[in-house]
C-alpha cells in the first residue's frame, strides 16, 4: 500500500502531460455542509474500476498498482492520464462485518476517478481485462470527513457516525457506504483527509 500510494502522489503533486490530464478533485456541490458530515451532489464522471479479493489493505495496494497501470500508459494507445483525488474502496454487497472480515468474502471495488475532460469515446481502452471503464452518472451523497490513520476500528467508527447521520435526518441509504483517501500513508495522520461516503436518495421536492 506504500509503495502504491507513492504512485498516486507523484500523479497529484507532478501531473501527466496530456489533453486529457487534470489535478483535481471529484466536483461536486454541497447541499447541506454541517462538519464534519456533508450532503453532496456529485457531477457525472468516468471511473476506472477494478475488483480486487483480499483484506482491505492488500485490496487497495492491488487494486492502485492495476490501476496505475492502466494510467500509466498500460493502454492501447499507450497514453498517460491524470487522475483525480480521492481514491474510492467499497465493496458491491452491504457491508455488515468488520471490514478486514467482510473484504475476504466479498472482495473490494477499487476506482480511480478520470479526469472531467474525459469520457469512455476519449478515453483509451485499458489493456488489462481486470480494468472496466464505467460512466457514473449525477449522484447524491452523504459524506462523514475525518483525519487520522486508515484502521479498520477508524473507518468503521466513522462509517457507524455517518449511517447513525442518515437515520437522523431520515436519508435513505442507496448502496453501501465506500471509503475515500486524500493522502499518502507518510502524510501526519493529523493533516490527512480521509471519508466516508454513501449514495442517498434524491431529496424530496
Amino acid at each position: 500500500m506504500f509503495r502504491g500510494l507513492l504512485g498516486l502522489t507523484l500523479i497529484l503533486v507532478f501531473g501527466i502531460g496530456h489533453r486529457c490530464m487534470a489535478t483535481e478533485r471529484a466536483k461536486y456541490s454541497a447541499e447541506v455542509s454541517a462538519p464534519p458530515f456533508e450532503v453532496r451532489q456529485y457531477a457525472p464522471a468516468v471511473v476506472a474500476e477494478v475488483h480486487v479479493d483480499g483484506t482491505r489493505d492488500e485490496a487497495v495496494s492491488a487494486g492502485f498498482r492495476i490501476l496505475a497501470g492502466y494510467i500509466f500508459g498500460n493502454n492501447e494507445t499507450q497514453q498517460k492520464i491524470a487522475m483525480t483525488a480521492p481514491v474510492t474502496q467499497g465493496t458491491r454487497p452491504a457491508m455488515t462485518a468488520p471490514v478486514g472480515q467482510n473484504a475476504a468474502r466479498s472482495g473490494w471495488d477499487i476506482r480511480f476517478t478520470m479526469p472531467s475532460g474525459c469520457t469512455l469515446s476519449t478515453l483509451p481502452k485499458p489493456r488489462d481485462p481486470r480494468v472496466a471503464l464505467i460512466a457514473v452518472p449525477s449522484r447524491r451523497m452523504a459524506a462523514v470527513a475525518f483525519s487520522g490513520f486508515w484502521s479498520d476500528s477508524n473507518l468503521l467508527a466513522h462509517r457507524a457516525q455517518l449511517l447513525d447521520f442518515l437515520s437522523k435526518h431520515k436519508l435513505k441509504a442507496l448502496a453501501a457506504p465506500v471509503f475515500a483517501y486524500y493522502d499518502p500513508p507518510w502524510t501526519p495522520w493529523f493533516w490527512r483527509t480521509n471519508e466516508v461516503l454513501v449514495e442517498i436518495a434524491a431529496a424530496r421536492p
